[in-house]
């Protein structure tokens, strides 16, 4: 049975290394970056897991996917911090996403 393709272009997606996840990442993502991956070594350290390590750099390595368009992903930090906050953010049903985008 052929593999399923990957979601994301291999080409575009930084490698999961946690220096190249932290260059591709936003100056001020980099810290909440820094810190989590060192209290993720911690406990690695501690527990002699590397579970944890490997999610982390995972779910970075997504949000150093996302920063590639530094303006639409610093426009959905915003939306996410206004939603947070409890404040009205315009938004469209799916459906007339997926017909806008083509998909």
């Amino acid at each position: 049975m052929p593999a399923a393709a990957p979601a994301l272009d291999e080409q575009e997606v930084p490698t999961a290394s946690p220096k190249a996840i932290r260059a591709a990442l936003l100056p001020e993502e980099a810290g909440d970056f820094d810190r989590e991956y060192r209290q993720a070594m911690n406990e690695a350290v501690e527990t002699l897991e590397l579970t944890g390590v490997l999610a982390l750099l995972r779910r970075w390595q997504r949000v150093a996917w996302s920063s590639r368009d530094e303006r639409a992903h610093r426009r959905m930090l915003e939306r996410a911090d206004q939603l947070s906050a409890g404040e009205t953010v315009a938004a469209e049903p799916w459906s007339v996403t997926h017909a806008r985008l083509g998909l």
